[in-house]
């Protein structure tokens, strides 16, 4: 029965996208195609166990929820005329009628088209982003609050208020014209990117790489570079995903715990991502003024191209980092920065800096910034403040995998007293 309830699952998991987003473009309301998925996930893992997994698993959910949708709509008298509801009962079987066939190569996919629609300019950024967070890629609440740096309970409101303006005004399910294209593209690069982020470092949960929401940033990212070829910072948000993703497994090791970027095994870096970032990163600094990702993609690329930790460009990573804080500063950013410079010129100079960033408060609740400082007071010899940072970070991670590394960094410079 369990192996039965990890295989619903793990479909569930890698299908909840694409069916939320073609449920949620056929029905016209979020909240309706949200819970018409839930009650089909219900309906698996009643049926799967005892009849099997069905051929097409994604089909079958689309049909169940569809139905669910259905039952709902009556019982609920949730449109105003039977019309209505028979328009939206018809697109529904006309959606069952074609799930067999293959539309994953297409620009104008579901999930692309939620995108579009949840960073429509009628929301306000930050809605924009953490609606598409939470609908497209089924990340919770605390999540989505993590990555924004402010409580659940204002998250949640904020979500509340994104889907009801939605369906208050009719912002329609579709990729935009192409007039429309750029002011959209900001909002729906920034989804993209947060997706790859919660994927790859994961915020909370027992592990650091949720390798899912890393494939499915990667996937979008491609589409975007389909879909706006003359976008040059979708081509550096791509190189970026992809030279940071190819070190993924390096990140941890056989235990699960945390390695490093100076302690990894290269030779596990993946190459072909590698490539691929590389020349996608050349493409879009040679397009025109680098952009935020851009910028960022050359950093990655300097470490992609350094065969030994010991042979990477601290002084040009730090170099660009100053470029970057110029042109798009933030306090993530800022300390990035720091910690380049601690590496070019020493932890003293790291250490002002982010003892700076520390003072000016704008990034308090950050794990990185105290676990960042208490490394360098570490390297500095300066035990009992680095004890102290280590323990300041640790009330703030959410990550198990990031916990254990600080409490063993913690355990280094505080040995325990008997």
């Amino acid at each position: 029965m369990t192996s039965s309830r990890e295989a619903v699952e793990q479909v569930f998991k890698q299908e909840r996208g694409r069916i939320l987003a073609t449920l949620i473009r056929v029905l016209g309301d979020i909240d309706l195609g949200e819970e018409a998925l839930a009650a089909a996930l219900e309906a698996a893992l009643v049926q799967w166990p005892s009849e099997g997994t069905p051929a097409n698993p994604r089909a079958w959910l689309i049909r169940a929820a569809r139905n669910k949708a259905i039952d709902r709509m009556r019982r609920n008298a949730l449109f105003e005329d039977k019309r209505a509801e028979m328009e939206a009962e018809a697109a529904l079987e006309r959606e069952d009628a074609a799930l067999d066939f293959d539309d994953e190569v297409s620009v104008h996919d579901d999930r692309l088209r939620l995108i579009f629609t949840c960073c429509h300019p009628a929301l306000a950024v930050e809605a924009q982003v953490a609606l598409t967070l939470r609908t497209l890629c089924g990340l919770e609440t605390e999540e989505i609050a993590r990555a924004f740096l402010v409580p659940a309970p204002t998250m949640a409101q904020r979500l509340v208020r994104a889907k009801a303006k939605i369906r208050q005004a009719g912002i329609p399910y579709r990729v935009p014209d192409a007039e429309d294209l750029p002011a959209r593209v900001d909002a729906v690069l920034a989804v993209v990117y947060l997706v790859f982020n919660e994927g790859y470092a994961a915020t909370s949960g027992t592990a650091l790489i949720r390798r899912e929401l890393c494939a499915e940033a990667i996937r979008l990212g491609r589409l975007l570079v389909e879909l706006l070829p003359a976008e040059t910072e979708a081509r550096g948000l791509l190189a970026l995903m992809l030279l940071t993703d190819a070190r993924r497994d390096a990140r941890v090791d056989g235990a699960g715990e945390v390695v490093l970027l100076e302690d990894q095994d290269r030779a596990r870096w993946d190459r072909d991502e590698i490539r691929e970032g590389l020349a996608l990163v050349e493409a879009a600094l040679r397009g025109g003024p680098a952009g935020s990702y851009a910028l960022q993609a050359a950093i990655a690329g300097v470490h992609a191209r350094a065969a030994r930790a010991d042979e990477t460009d601290w002084r040009e990573i730090a170099g660009l980092y100053a470029v970057l804080r110029a042109a798009h500063p933030s306090g993530v950013v800022a300390l990035n920065h720091a910690a380049a410079v601690a590496m070019a010129d020493g932890p003293e100079a790291g250490l002002r800096l982010m003892d700076a960033l520390a003072a000016d408060g704008a990034l308090v609740g950050y794990h990185l910034l105290p676990a960042a400082r208490a490394d360098l007071l570490r390297r500095l010899g300066r035990l009992r403040e680095a004890a102290d940072a280590y323990r300041e970070a640790l009330a703030l991670v959410g990550n198990d995998a990031d916990r254990r590394f600080l409490e063993r960094r913690l355990a280094q410079v505080a040995p325990a007293r008997s």
